[in-house]
């Protein structure tokens, strides 16, 4: 009989087991610090800031996961998301403004779950979090299929016959493809004008190459293959996680930029820098809206109407789709769709072979 008497195990913490009347054979485990949204986010940020992630990319998680910090709030804690937190911010964030004014839009919305989605997976391989993120069964709202690109008459046409909103003429202003002449008619305007000297030959290579604005901003010179008529394409976007290059070809005129513009160029590996020192993201769209403001194109919404202007002006040629996959890069069966078309002269006089 051991009445009145403790046995204390042989592996336990004699201190402990006294206090605890013998309940306890071991200290107990303090807490695991809970991982907040706010302290998920910086983390991330920090890890990824050294280049595993092109700026863009980064800043646009970043973006998306301020929503959820706003929808969430920064002290929720990470490992108790559930499938319904993540849902209460889709209808949140499904009532709110975006861009232009306009809702947000069910494309964003999957934008920001698959960035949140990224985030917890980093998070598990760095032993934050554990399991699966919870985004099974989510329900989004129905998604309207984008426009295909169309000429500036078809856009003007529309936006003059149709009593519509700011936000939604801009919208068909943003599906605007421009053709060969007014490619050529907008460069001229650009040369024309008191811009600084990277801008006249970074718009021929948006023009001429259909290269996206990242991926001209980190074009190189030695790049530009005079000699091969091809200029090498930088990409990030094609595979998650590797760095990826293209071929575009080097038409004449893009040819005879550059050349004009290496003879000045001021120093440095990339193809477009300002006193030796790189074109930044900011410094691109600051320059694009110099070059258009208080003129025709001011309705123009960026760099990347060159890109789908490239694709669409190609298709109206009947150049080879996989000639046009090759030079744009990637491209989703819903992206050709929009550019993929005639014409309309060129529709109609189909149409006449056939009806005439």
């Amino acid at each position: 009989m051991t009445c009145g008497r403790l046995v204390v195990p042989p592996d336990a913490d004699l201190p402990t087991f006294l206090v605890s009347d013998g309940r306890l054979g071991a200290k107990p485990e303090l807490p695991v610090s809970i991982l907040t949204l706010k302290e998920l986010s910086t983390r991330y940020a920090e890890v990824h800031s050294n280049g595993a992630l092109e700026s863009n990319s980064l800043y646009t998680v970043e973006i998306h996961l301020r929503h959820f910090r706003r929808s969430l709030g920064d002290r929720f804690a990470v490992a108790r998301l559930k499938q319904v937190d993540l849902q209460t911010h889709i209808g949140k964030r499904a009532k709110e403004k975006g861009i232009r004014n306009r809702k947000v839009s069910p494309v964003t919305l999957r934008k920001e779950i698959g960035s949140f989605r990224a985030v917890w997976n980093w998070s598990v391989r760095a032993g934050l979090l554990a399991g699966s993120f919870p985004d099974k069964g989510l329900v989004f709202p129905k998604t309207d299929e984008k426009p295909p690109f169309q000429t500036w008459e078809e856009v003007e046409r529309q936006v003059a016959g149709g009593k519509l909103s700011p936000a939604e003429e801009q919208g068909f202003w943003d599906c605007v493809f421009l053709t060969v002449s007014q490619i050529q008619e907008l460069l001229d305007h650009v040369k024309a004008l008191p811009l600084p000297p990277f801008a006249y030959p970074m718009f021929c290579f948006a023009a001429y190459t259909g290269a996206r604005r990242s991926e001209i901003l980190r074009s190189r010179v030695a790049d530009v293959d005079f000699a091969g008529q091809r200029v090498l394409i930088r990409e990030k976007k094609r595979r998650r996680g590797h760095r990826t290059n293209r071929h575009a070809p080097l038409s004449p005129p893009l040819a005879a930029s550059l050349t004009d513009w290496l003879t000045q160029h001021p120093g440095g590996a990339e193809t477009f820098t300002q006193e030796t020192v790189p074109i930044s993201p900011v410094d691109a769209i600051d320059v694009f809206r110099l070059a258009v403001q208080g003129s025709k194109w001011a309705k123009l919404r960026g760099w990347h109407v060159f890109r789908h202007s490239f694709a669409s002006n190609c298709a109206a040629k009947g150049i080879d789709q996989r000639l046009i996959d090759a030079w744009m890069g990637h491209q989703t069966e819903e992206m050709r769709k929009r550019y993929r078309h005639l014409i309309p002269n060129q529709e109609q006089a189909a149409i006449l072979t056939v009806f005439g």
